[in-house]
């Protein structure tokens, strides 16, 4: 960033005189005045890009000066001055929010090289400032658009937890949001300039989980050709967010626990702890706490977990986020894809609030981004949405407040367990039938006769009852 503007700040004539000559021959636009008050004054009428300014002068002086230039909302960069200088004044003026300070007599290119030197920073600046604002925009915004008031108070809950290290357990189903959730407590935390690494416990071999968190030095095992660092030395000073921890094995909880107590890690064939300094954020679809009644998850790692827990609900428990989402993730995928959307039909948008999101937040944005794929005018029509949306039937029902049927209500109630189940055993029918209780046919039947979408297509053996 190139400076353009320097007000010089001297009792000395002859100095603002050869100061003037040599940074106009510069480039600078170049002003001059006597004092410190009247350099107040140039200052608050236009600020210059930097102050040169001396320490000792009539009236005010240069420490006077840097304490009333506090005062200023948009204060320029300044540079003292002075023939009398000591280690104790400059240390003074760099307290009082002085950039650098320059002994009299001095060198003419030492005036120019700290004014380049001001320019690399003020260029450094506006790239950070750059930088930000496009992280800003790629960050995931979610939690932006909550109106749901138990969503209010989780993001609230989250950034109050954020500014320390204490483990946090985010539960809920299935693309609720939970690492969405992890990501923003990063993101408001003093460690979001460093690493987030996520981890889904369940997608990696058994036998290489150990060697993926942990590290594991050469010769551990064969194959192990080389020392590696684990995934909590690549997230050291930062977050690592493990998903599915309810998939952690029962020897690897042990050894989660002790790195949890102690801050160390030590490596697969190490016998040497080393320490990290990691935030871990935890995360599961599944009920911990029966986990632990049924001796698939240690007590004491759960507690050790389970310092903050922040349960996100599905989003068919909260129906006024659905417009905000959509319409956040509307303006994402069209300016991703180049395209100029308006918002959505009337039309789309009760489809929209109609429907039961058993996929809940990410399937909306799925279904929000064919939208704007297939949208060939300036909103979303409902030709736009995929097909199960038009089938109202399809959709997770609600009940009306003033319902008294308990047919209906007996219905609800089926339909409702009937998703659960599926969702929970990724639409295996047979599994899920298990789970509710009831035949593999009276489930297909149901499945039939209530008309739920992507889980009514005949199988292998499994042909639907007619």
């Amino acid at each position: 960033m190139k400076l353009r503007s320097i007000l010089i700040i001297d009792d000395e004539e002859s100095l603002r005189h050869m100061l003037s000559i040599l940074l106009k021959k510069e480039g600078y636009d170049v002003a001059s005045v006597g004092g410190a008050e009247e350099g107040l004054k140039v200052i608050a009428a236009k600020p210059p890009d930097v102050v040169l300014c001396d320490v000792r002068m009539k009236g005010m002086d240069g420490l006077a000066f840097l304490r009333e230039l506090r005062n200023l909302s948009a204060a320029p960069t300044v540079v003292m001055m002075s023939a009398y200088g000591s280690v104790e004044t400059a240390i003074q003026c760099m307290k009082l929010g002085a950039y650098d300070y320059i002994s009299k007599p001095f060198n003419q290119d030492e005036i120019v090289l700290t004014l380049r030197k001001i320019e690399e920073r003020a260029t450094l600046l506006v790239e950070n400032a750059r930088l930000q604002t496009e992280i800003r925009r790629a960050a995931p915004a979610d939690d932006l658009a909550a109106r749901n008031a138990r969503m209010v108070e989780i993001f609230e809950t989250a950034r109050k937890v954020s500014a320390y290290k204490t483990t946090v357990l985010v539960t809920g189903e299935s693309g609720t949001g939970k690492e969405v959730l992890a990501r923003t407590i990063h993101r408001h935390s003093g460690r979001k300039a460093t690493a987030f690494i996520a981890v889904n416990c369940g997608a990696i071999p058994e036998e290489l989980l150990e060697s993926e968190l942990f590290g594991h030095v050469r010769g551990a095992f064969t194959g192990a050709v080389q020392d590696k660092r684990g995934l909590f030395h690549e997230a050291d000073g930062g977050t690592l967010f493990l998903d599915e921890i309810a998939d952690l094995p029962l020897n690897l909880q042990v050894k989660l626990l002790r790195v949890l107590q102690e801050g160390e890690v030590r490596r697969v064939g190490s016998n040497r702890q080393e320490p990290v300094d990691v935030r871990v954020i935890a995360a599961t679809n599944r009920d911990l706490r029966q986990d632990v009644t049924d001796g698939r998850f240690r007590e004491d790692l759960f507690y050790r977990l389970n310092v903050i827990h922040l349960h996100l609900p599905p989003l068919r428990e909260r129906p006024e986020d659905i417009a905000s989402l959509a319409d956040l993730f509307l303006a994402r995928h069209a300016e991703r894809a180049g395209k100029t959307m308006s918002g959505f039909a009337p039309a789309a948008r009760r489809l929209l609030a109609d429907y039961g999101w058993p996929g809940n937040v990410r399937e909306l944005e799925n279904c929000i981004e064919r939208a704007v794929v297939l949208a060939e005018g300036g909103q979303v029509e409902p030709a736009d949405l995929p097909p199960q949306l038009h089938q109202s039937s399809g959709a997770t029902p609600l009940l009306a407040a003033d319902e008294l049927s308990i047919k209906r209500a007996t219905e609800v109630i089926e339909q409702t367990l009937i998703r659960r189940a599926l969702e929970k055993t990724n639409g295996n029918r047979t599994h899920a039938a298990r789970l509710l209780e009831i035949s593999h046919r009276a489930l297909l039947y149901k499945l039939k006769s209530y008309r739920i979408a992507n889980f009514e297509q005949e199988g292998p053996g499994e042909k639907v009852p007619t």
